[in-house]
């Protein structure tokens, strides 16, 4: 077997068509958080059935443009970065969410209530790459701490590796340690065979997991070029 690592390979920017590639397998797509592309109509839905969405745009890293609208009492709040403006009625939201859009394509994915660290969200990213002989291996799993006053983790946000044990310890139990891990790896390995196979040339794949306060895993996004 050849252990050399194949750096280059296919990327694809686009999260809508990966998100959809995802949810047409049954095993994965209860892991899917509700997710719709972006319009005035679906994120009033969206509010209305979830209270509090995240919104991303289709093609974009390091959780730049990543917004938090919610439903709070009469009032409607938009989160972004580490401010906050409040709203009394939907279209002061709907507005402001499209100043900051600038006519991007985005993303509307129902907020996962990550489980926490001292009241930081937590996630995961899991990394697998492709080797010369064409076998996935899987790279790394680490947690990412939210900065203090964030709800985006990225590291380039300001956000704090950490062991990924140590995370799912301090901010669920240290007995899902080995459960959740497993569990991550086996979905990895199902949803990178099912993207392998609808977008052939990929050779690595950044998986952003997110667990909720209830243990539930879920797929946040998926990357083709993982830092």
């Amino acid at each position: 077997m050849d252990g050399t690592v194949t750096v280059s390979g296919r990327q694809l920017a686009n999260k809508w068509l990966k998100t959809n590639a995802l949810r047409s397998h049954p095993a994965i797509a209860r892991h899917i958080p509700p997710t719709s592309l972006y319009s005035s109509a679906a994120l009033r839905r969206m509010l209305d059935l979830y209270g509090s969405v995240v919104l991303k745009p289709v093609r974009g890293t390091g959780g730049l443009g990543v917004m938090k609208a919610s439903r709070e009492g009469s009032r409607y709040v938009l989160r972004h970065m580490s401010g906050a403006r409040s709203f009394p009625a939907f279209e002061g939201l709907r507005r402001a969410v499209d100043a900051k859009r600038r006519g991007r394509a985005y993303l509307i994915q129902k907020d996962v209530r990550l489980a926490t660290v001292g009241g930081r969200p937590v996630d995961y990213r899991v990394k697998v790459v492709k080797t010369a002989g064409g076998e996935w291996v899987f790279r790394s799993m680490v947690g990412r701490l939210a900065r203090k006053g964030l709800f985006v983790t990225n590291l380039c946000r300001g956000g704090t590796l950490l062991k990924a044990a140590h995370g799912i310890r301090m901010s669920l139990s240290p007995r899902l340690v080995g459960v959740k891990k497993r569990q991550m790896r086996n979905l990895t390995r199902t949803a990178t065979s099912l993207l392998e196979s609808r977008f052939p040339g990929l050779t690595q794949l950044g998986y952003d997991y997110g667990i909720d306060r209830n243990g539930q895993i879920w797929i946040l996004e998926v990357n083709t070029r993982p830092h």
